[in-house]
């Protein structure tokens, strides 16, 4: 099976002044592999650069898990980087209610398209998206799909997972450690596509600076490398190559899931 699944190239913009200081670049890659297990890639990426409210671009992006049958993961996930940003980049409100309204809709319809096609009873996705809108940013998610910041040197999971390890971890029944190779550490407790979803949404903007590197990923990627490893690929070389190395790597240990990554880099 071939490695490349779907390529999309980087778009660069300038962006507002960041902080005080003069104007930034803002750049995206991203890239999807279907892995050498699944049949089909039910992982969706969308992103692109966004008019910044001080003026200049900033950038938008989002990637989405999907899960179910073979053809209700791939539509899931379809309709979630579809709508989200369809929503979102046209209002005009506060980011977090229009972020948490945007990824509520998307679930409506997928549960609404659920119930109307038997062949996609039950599918569902995760969803993380960004808007960077210098000089701060804007995260919302759902399940375990994750967002990273690269500063200074450093990988930090900006997102927390929606999982059962996860809750697992948090009231202290399992080590960081021991989650990481749990037999459950896919169960997630949200997703898109139910009755009703809770959403994670910051509540306020992550202040952004020259340098640093956001990535976006699906389980298919943070799963099959360590922190450490996917600093050491982002830690240099363009967007594009950077992306494509983070998803080779993951794929060259097994591809055993959909494998997705969107890099947004602010570089000055």
């Amino acid at each position: 099976m071939g490695f490349i699944s779907r390529f999309f190239s980087t778009r660069s913009a300038t962006s507002g002044s960041l902080n005080g200081h003069s104007a930034s670049e803002v750049r995206l890659a991203g890239q999807s592999h279907m892995g050498h297990v699944r049949p089909t890639n039910q992982d969706s990426v969308f992103f692109t650069r966004r008019p910044c409210d001080g003026g200049g671009y900033g950038a938008f992006a989002l990637i989405a898990d999907g899960m179910g049958s073979v053809e209700g993961g791939s539509v899931a996930s379809k309709i979630a980087s579809q709508t989200i940003p369809q929503l979102y980049l046209k209002s005009r409100g506060d980011p977090p209610k229009e972020l948490r309204k945007a990824i509520e809709a998307a679930s409506g319809e997928i549960y609404r398209r659920s119930q109307k096609e038997p062949s996609l009873a039950g599918m569902g996705t995760t969803c993380v998206a960004l808007d960077v809108n210098p000089p701060g940013a804007w995260a919302a998610w759902v399940g375990d799909s994750r967002l990273y910041l690269i500063r200074e040197h450093q990988i930090y999971q900006l997102s927390e997972d929606h999982s059962v390890v996860k809750e697992l971890v948090r009231r202290g029944l399992l080590t960081a450690e021991a989650a990481s190779e749990h037999e459950e550490r896919n169960l997630v407790t949200r997703v898109l596509g139910g009755r009703r979803v809770e959403v994670a949404v910051w509540a306020k903007p992550f202040p952004v600076r020259s340098g640093d590197r956001f990535l976006l990923s699906t389980d298919g990627l943070h799963d099959s490398l360590s922190e450490l490893e996917m600093l050491s690929i982002l830690a240099g070389g363009s967007v594009e190559s950077a992306c494509l190395d983070l998803v080779q790597a993951a794929e060259q240990r097994g591809g055993h899931d959909n494998i997705s990554a969107v890099l947004v880099e602010i570089a000055g």
